[in-house]
């Protein structure tokens, strides 16, 4: 069946209407993946306001939300389509600045703030938006705005609308995914092994470093040939007063079958007892154990190994 876009937006009153969620984003995924959206088209700029004024009522917001929707389907309908290419402006952006300026009932000439307001959010969408750097995406720009969206919302309003990370399902029906350059684009993330001796100190900094500093490009783990008890409570008591890592909560010492088998090896510096991997290592850190060692010399491995993972993510990114 071909849909009008007033049929189009109606049907996503009616789905809006039927929902208790106070998460934007399960809304518009829920929608979107009904038959009546398509992967682009302007009833987003009707599906996106809408996701998030439901949600909001549905939060507690004190709107009448029948008509909040049909207010925001009418703005929308006045909207261009393709208004991100031949206007700069992006229709998530606008649809979701229509729906703020219906929950404070803001007009061009309030002067309580909202119309300052509503500016910023508008501006801080935008840039996300914008970042990707086109083609357009309706899925894709639509996740951006509403993520700012519910920042915006739990920061200005006594309202806790719903946030979590996403993974596009709808990639493959897009000919102009930009693909891994989507942030929102599943992606396997290489695996990066430090390796010493005992696993006990440099190799698990490095690890929770890794996780700390590293986590959206590569997954962090470390090992070696024998194992100690517990990980170095120096280097335990350091990096929580550092960084607030608490690596005795995640991490333990290892031995190599522990762990995955990893794209990347790196040798802490074992001098003639660095384990054999059964291939060369990709590169040698050349640390000095700082077992035993003062806090000044702790502190400084841990500011080299700092420095090097920030290194290897660059590089592998």
């Amino acid at each position: 069946m071909e849909y009008t876009l007033e049929q189009r937006g109606q049907r996503i009153i009616e789905e809006c209407l039927k929902t208790n969620s106070v998460s934007p984003l399960d809304i518009f995924e829920n929608i979107a993946n009904m038959d009546f959206i398509r992967i682009h088209g302007p009833e987003h700029h009707i599906l996106d306001g809408a996701a998030l004024l439901t949600a909001f009522y549905n939060a507690g917001g004190k709107i009448e939300i029948k008509g909040a929707l049909e207010e925001l389907m009418k703005r929308a309908l006045a909207m261009p389509g393709a208004i991100c290419g031949l206007w700069a402006v992006c229709g998530a952006v606008t649809a979701l600045g229509a729906a703020l300026s219906i929950i404070d009932g803001t007009g061009p000439l309030t002067d309580d703030g909202s119309w300052g307001r509503h500016m910023l959010f508008s501006s801080a969408a935008l840039t996300s938006v914008a970042k990707t750097a086109g083609p357009r995406c309706c899925k894709r720009d639509g996740f951006l705005s509403l993520k700012e969206a519910i920042r915006y919302i739990n920061e200005n309003y006594d309202i806790k609308l719903e946030d979590r990370d996403i993974v596009c399902g709808f990639f493959d029906k897009n000919v102009q995914c930009i693909g891994e350059k989507c942030p929102f684009r599943k992606r396997n993330k290489m695996k990066v092994a430090f390796i010493c001796v005992h696993n006990s100190c440099r190799s698990q900094i490095a690890e929770a470093l890794g996780k700390y500093m590293a986590s959206d490009v590569f997954e962090s783990y470390s090992a070696g040939t024998e194992t100690k008890p517990s990980i170095n409570q120096d280097a335990v008591r350091l990096m929580k007063d550092i960084y607030g890592i608490d690596m005795e909560e995640t991490q333990y010492s290892k031995l190599l079958s522990d762990i995955p088998l990893a794209d990347v090896l790196i040798s802490m510096g074992c001098n003639v007892s660095c384990p054999n991997m059964g291939r060369p290592f990709d590169d040698d850190w050349g640390l000095e154990d700082p077992t035993g060692k003062s806090d000044e010399e702790f502190k400084k491995t841990i500011a080299e190994i700092e420095k090097r993972i920030i290194q290897l993510k660059n590089e592998l990114e």
